[in-house]
């Protein structure tokens, strides 16, 4: 899913039972002759064996006000018998288009209003009377030849799938009914060979798509390699809008779905590739693809200049909010390189009509479809086949072409996005540059997320930075930064990742950037514990400015918080600098006390900052003969606290209360293994037995005795059935705790021991009467 300003259909009546052409051939003359039909005939027409005398349907029509549209459709029909005058049947369809078309502006300008409040009835007669059923026998290869044959332009083409498109748009049972035919759906792929109505097909294609019930194979598409390869750069960004239906996969839409335990089960019944990842393969076998799309997204565009740019700029963004305009944009810009024989990557920035559009719409422009390409290079990314994207992003240089992007076109000092405060749901509906900066920061933090080419987001002096802290603490530098290809890194005085941390420090306080930001710098910092890595963005001050955001800033939004607590929990793991540093700024009692409220305020959100204190100051205490650590751990607030067993008892039985088995999902997970790393620490020292009994102690004072302990005993069943999966990849707990995955392994053994007379057992803890009250929930 992704953020877009692309419209979609919307059902124009909600009591139609039957739209489209599907169903079986009705008697006319009865339908006609019955004064439900005028207003509120609901099933579609079709013209089989259709004759009836002009005079009738003109006197029906004044009174039903159908504009003409049943004659035309009669004389339409008439016309599109092979032997036909194609011209006659192309006259008819224009009129037919001007009528459809001025409707489905209508639809897309009117504050998109819902089926209760708007009524179309051109599109509504149209397909009532069969018209899409006609329209579509314009659209079989017998008759495309006879078009060629007679050397007919493309219009008659062109406007049968605007009358289709419009129908669409206005009335989504059209587009279902298009959507069941998968022998049209594949033969409209067919039509995409023809530059001219390349556009159109295009556009019919994505709202079919989405909402078909299966998703298309790739690989059903006649010569789609060849296909993809005839395309130029502008029809091959169309393109991805099509390509980001095929390779994502659909969203289940119910929350229960979303759950850990839902998805464990659907892995099972599905044990092969899904469609969208085979689709996904099918892409990545097309020579030359990814490099293209590369270079789409990579094209630089001119500078937008001029004191009035703001305003204009947000003038356009009203008026490509739907996407007739945008396409009516796309289709004369197209013809207009047609025109000039030049279908090279700079034929649109050079054609006559980029030159009479203002400044702001060519940028626009370039960041609409530099969207899709976005979207569909980070689909990829997070697919089976990452480490092949990898080695192609990195070998096409994707990332220095995105850092040279960065100031003129991706985060502009002046924009209307910098004054919108945008959530973080990825279906909204927004502007196209608040698009592209999502779409660019979640590329952002799936390349750097565990993966070794995080370092090409940098240059080679601040690789030699990194190269330089290592040798200054005296340890060695980690084997992805030596491996590291200095010739695909960025260049210019900043990478990619200080450019970032620039503009992040700048965001107003109340933008949601501030969001998907701190994710991306985030995944820089995932995987194993870097020092250096640490370092680096310390010495620029991220600590401090997080800090401000979590205590000074006065932010409320939950998501902010949470993606701001987990790069906290990344920047300060192990580093006993971070910790002095953050002492130094939480320097008094109240400060201290509203980042503890902070915390405590949504465990689920912190818990992973509270899991990187306990690690740390694990290690800390194991390494008194460091003055440094020492002096720290005797001086920073924040590690006094967490010292006491209190209160690590308390965060303990808070995050196992705050989830159950029912519930976990993949962003709450989180909770039960940060109680597994306290216990751990705890067994390390001995001392499991007392914090079990003290959870015993709590269940009784709380009134709720074995409620506790029996869920965290379920909790542990799910985790062995879920981590110690033969396809669930582990090793992110191994290496972001820095504790073998074997003792994970064995603590949860010893936890869910049958002998009860084992100290180290959550059964022994559990008095009899109240053992396993949740077995059964838990089996179902």
């Amino acid at each position: 899913m992704r953020c877009c300003s692309r419209v979609r259909s919307i059902p124009a009546y909600s009591d139609i039972e039957s739209q489209g052409s599907a169903g079986a051939c009705y008697d006319f003359s009865e339908k006609l002759n019955s004064e439900y039909a005028t207003t509120q005939m609901r099933k579609p027409m079709q013209f089989q064996d259709f004759a009836l005398p002009v005079g009738l349907l003109q006197e029906r029509d004044k009174r039903a006000k159908w504009n003409g549209i049943p004659i035309l459709l009669q004389k339409l029909y008439e016309s599109s018998h092979p032997n036909s005058d194609l011209s006659y049947a192309h006259t008819f369809l224009k009129v037919l288009s001007s009528h459809l078309s001025m409707e489905a502006m209508s639809f897309v300008t009117e504050d998109r209003k819902t089926a209760q409040e708007s009524t179309f009835p051109n599109t509504y007669t149209f397909d009532l009377f069969g018209g899409v059923d006609v329209s579509l026998t314009f659209l079989t290869p017998v008759v495309l030849l006879l078009t060629m044959r007679n050397q007919m332009n493309d219009d008659l083409v062109k406007d049968c799938l605007s009358v289709l498109y419009n129908c669409c748009i206005c009335t989504e049972g059209v587009t279902k009914s298009l959507a069941a035919r998968d022998d049209f759906v594949l033969f409209l792929f067919t039509l995409m060979t023809n530059k001219k109505t390349f556009l159109q097909t295009a556009t019919l294609i994505e709202d079919i798509l989405g909402v078909k019930k299966e998703m298309i194979q790739l690989e059903g598409i006649p010569n789609l390699s060849s296909l993809v390869q005839s395309f130029d750069q502008q029809q091959l960004a169309n393109f991805c809008r099509i390509l980001s239906v095929t390779i994502s996969e659909p969203d289940v839409g119910n929350d229960d779905k979303h759950t850990l335990l839902a998805k464990n089960a659907q892995q099972k019944r599905n044990a092969s590739p899904s469609r969208a990842e085979v689709n996904q393969v099918t892409l990545l076998n097309i020579p030359g693809f990814i490099e293209r799309l590369c270079k789409l997204a990579t094209r630089k565009v001119s500078e937008a200049t001029g004191a009035n740019f703001l305003q204009e700029l947000e003038d356009w963004y009203t008026w490509l909010d739907n996407a007739l305009v945008l396409d009516a944009l796309m289709q004369m810009a197209t013809e207009e390189a047609e025109q000039s024989k030049s279908s090279d990557e700079s034929s649109l920035a050079t054609s006559p009509l980029r030159h009479r559009l203002p400044q702001s719409m060519k940028i626009v422009h370039e960041i609409m479809y530099k969207v899709e390409v976005l979207y569909v290079l980070c689909v990829l990314l997070m697919g089976r086949q990452r480490n092949q994207v990898h080695k192609m992003l990195a070998e096409f240089r994707l990332i220095p072409g995105l850092n040279n992007l960065f100031d003129k076109l991706i985060w502009r000092k002046y924009t209307a996005s910098n004054h919108v405060v945008h959530g973080q749901n990825e279906n909204c509906d927004c502007s196209p540059e608040i698009s592209f900066k999502i779409q660019f920061l979640r590329l952002l933090q799936s390349f750097s997320d565990h993966h070794e080419n995080k370092y090409l987001l940098l240059n080679s002096q601040e690789l030699n930075e990194l190269s330089a802290i290592s040798m200054k603490a005296n340890i060695p530098e980690v084997e992805a930064l030596v491996n590291t290809d200095r010739s695909l890194v960025c260049d210019g005085k900043k990478g990619l990742l200080t450019r970032l941390l620039t503009v992040m420090k700048r965001e107003p306080p109340d933008s949601s950037f501030r969001f998907w930001q701190a994710r991306a710098v985030e995944s820089f910092l995932r995987g194993a514990t870097s020092y250096a890595d640490q370092m680096f963005l310390l010495k620029r001050g991220l600590l401090e400015h997080i800090l401000f955001c979590i205590i000074d800033s006065g932010c409320t939004s939950r998501d902010v918080l949470q993606s701001y607590f987990d790069l906290l929990g990344e920047l300060m793991k192990f580093n006993i600098d971070a910790f002095k540093r953050f002492n130094k700024y939480v320097n008094t009692p109240e400060k201290f006390q509203t980042f503890l409220t902070q915390i405590n305020s949504s465990l689920v959100d912190s818990n992973m900052l509270v899991r990187c204190i306990v690690l740390s100051l694990d290690r800390f205490e194991s390494q008194t003969e460091d003055v440094k650590v020492v002096e720290v751990l005797s001086e920073c607030c924040l590690l006094s606290y967490m010292a006491r067993v209190e209160n690590r008892l308390s965060f303990l039985f808070r995050l196992i209360n705050i989830i159950n088995v029912q519930t976990l999902t993949q962003e709450n997970v989180s909770c039960l293994n940060t109680s597994l790393v306290i216990l751990m620490l705890a067994r390390r020292k001995a001392k499991l037995p007392f914090y079990l009994n003290a959870l015993r102690e709590k269940e009784y004072a709380e009134k709720y005795p074995g409620c506790l302990l029996n869920n965290f005993h379920n909790l542990l069943r799910f985790w062995q059935r879920h981590y110690l999966n033969k396809d669930k990849d582990s090793t992110c707990l191994e290496n972001s705790s820095c504790i073998p995955f074997s003792y994970w392994k064995e603590t949860v053994s010893v936890l869910l021991g049958s002998d009860r007379t084992s100290l180290c057992a959550i059964a022994s803890y559990i008095d009899e009467p109240f053992m396993d009250v949740d077995r059964d929930l838990l089996e179902d």
